[in-house]
């Protein structure tokens, strides 16, 4: 028998199956199991020690769970938003490139990142002088301070400012400009909170008129595998390019989200650094050893294969709040017995 907990409603559902392999399962040893749909015919699935938090903000349905393969994981809204043990290459793409190819960052926004990590890389860097994490969800922050130590750090830096709110209304009620804007946003999911934030409109008007001159503005873009780089990725990239002059896409295999991940940097100023500086960069910039990227991972993130490059250059689609595209599926925690 399986029990599973749906996250999807907060209320216990409990299934009976009888197939051979739910029977094989059944008689392995007493396990809780955490699966994320990844479409309607394919599941991702790994065994929890235990679910350390659950329950529904204001906002969205929040998991923190500890996994056995891959440590704590977050999970917002029923898809996996970061795991323990590999967290740093999402980080480390989502933060490093931007900072690396602005020619001296000092401020940095962003929009999302409740969890910590993204402040935690843009710390590292040595001309950083302020960073505004603007989160909307209060739930998610205080139960990341709490559990995910490893950012503890950041969260105590004085050139942190911490602001609960919606990333919109802050951006645009500001004065202030910033050399870097950072998207480390939930993934766009039908009834979510974050979608509008990825459309023509938002960045348009409200986004690009608070980065300085030669500012760059990055976003996590959703999964960008063989199979998968059309759900979101493909629009997000084409939508920023109707706003930007220059626009790069860069991709990397993440184990815990079972697929390749895509990103998108975007700025009216040329990436004219070349390749082999990078590298200098980060011994100049960067305190501590990053554990993911440097000038090759970078170069071989940025070239992409055949099948996406095309479907990045024929997207037609933009996104927009009328015509929005989502991540596909939901998660479920359960228990074999």
């Amino acid at each position: 028998m399986t029990v599973e907990i749906m996250f999807g409603n907060g209320f216990p559902e409990i299934h009976k199956d009888t197939s051979p392999i739910q029977t094989l399962l059944s008689n392995q040893q007493d396990c809780h199991w955490y699966e994320e749909t990844i479409d309607d015919d394919l599941k991702w699935s790994f065994a929890l020690n235990s679910v350390l938090h659950k329950g529904t903000s204001e906002y969205q349905e929040i998991a923190l769970l500890d996994t056995k393969h891959f440590g704590k994981v977050l999970v917002i809204d029923g898809k996996m938003q970061s795991a323990e043990r590999d967290e740093f290459i999402y980080h480390e793409c989502l933060i490093h490139p931007a900072l690396l190819f602005h020619p001296n960052p000092k401020t940095v926004f962003i929009m999302g990142g409740g969890e910590g990590s993204a402040a935690r890389e843009i710390l590292k860097h040595k001309t950083i002088e302020k960073v505004v994490m603007c989160d909307i969800d209060q739930e998610v922050v205080d139960f990341c301070k709490r559990f995910l130590t490893v950012n503890s750090d950041a969260f105590c830096n004085k050139k942190l400012e911490l602001v609960i709110k919606d990333a919109k209304a802050e951006l645009e009620k500001r004065e202030e400009k910033f050399d870097i804007i950072v998207g480390d946003l939930a993934d766009p999911v039908e009834g979510g909170p974050c979608y509008q934030l990825y459309t023509k409109s938002f960045y348009q008007n409200i986004l690009k008129p608070k980065l300085n001159p030669n500012g760059i503005f990055v976003t996590q873009a959703g999964p960008a595998g063989i199979f998968t780089h059309k759900e979101v990725f493909t629009s997000i990239y084409n939508t920023m390019k109707q706003v930007f002059k220059y626009v790069k896409a860069y991709t990397a295999h993440v184990p815990s989200f079972a697929d390749t991940w895509g990103w998108v940097m975007a700025s009216d100023q040329e990436f004219e650094v070349e390749i082999k500086e990078i590298d200098q960069r980060i011994e100049e910039r960067v305190k501590g050893e990053l554990m993911y990227l440097n000038a090759p991972s970078f170069l071989s993130a940025a070239t992409l294969n055949k099948t996406i490059s095309l479907a990045l250059e024929r997207e037609t689609e933009v996104y927009s709040e009328e015509n929005a595209r989502f991540i596909h599926g939901h998660g479920v925690a359960y228990r074999h017995t």
